[in-house]
């Protein structure tokens, strides 16, 4: 086992206890019926690791040109970790064989209908990936470093749906961070205590 691998798995563990902590309440925006869906955060094993973030093409139905984390809906008879690996290698030829599964962090609700449900994973660092443009106009690695850093979570307010709400926002050479994606980064910061990890 590698050594980041081993104080991913022991942090993530041990702070379970933590819930949703860092991310907003969708309650006021959720529909009755949900469906599932997980999103895997893939750790770089490298000295500095980084996190692999997708862009997502202007022609999506849903969330166009949004940075996401690879994933999407669960197929029938799927766990989140199956989904999550599945998606991974549709969107960018990750392979579940190169993710070493830390954990789920807790399931929440979305105001877009899903109950979501991240998958925190470790891959090698430089995989060869393959996006397919159908799902993904563009992908890149931000520091771990920094994207867990509170500094960098700007406290945004913004409109959804005529209410006025407040959301997350991380800026990354040029990449804007946000909504669902930056909250989930933020619950990872105070699951990780990042400053001991890194």
């Amino acid at each position: 086992m590698s050594a980041l691998f081993d104080r991913v798995s022991t942090l993530f563990s041990s702070t379970a206890h933590v819930g949703t902590k860092g991310l907003h309440d969708d309650a006021k925006f959720v529909p009755a019926q949900r469906r599932a869906a997980a999103v895997l955060i893939a750790v770089t094993e490298r000295a500095e690791p980084g996190v692999i973030l997708t862009q997502r093409p202007v022609t999506m139905p849903s969330h166009p040109g949004q940075v996401a984390f690879p994933g999407g809906k669960l197929e029938l008879g799927e766990t989140a970790i199956q989904a999550a690996l599945r998606e991974a290698e549709e969107e960018l030829s990750i392979t579940p064989a190169d993710v070493r599964i830390v954990g789920e962090a807790s399931q929440f609700p979305t105001g877009s209908g899903y109950d979501l449900t991240p998958v925190l994973g470790v891959i090698p660092a430089d995989l060869p990936i393959h996006p397919d443009p159908r799902e993904v106009d563009d992908w890149f690695e931000a520091p771990l470093r920094y994207v867990l850093d509170p500094a960098n979570h700007e406290q945004k307010v913004g409109l959804f749906r005529g209410i006025e709400r407040p959301y997350i926002e991380i800026n990354w050479q040029g990449y804007r961070i946000w909504g669902i994606t930056a909250g989930i980064l933020s619950n990872l910061s105070h699951r990780l205590a990042w400053q001991d990890l890194l």
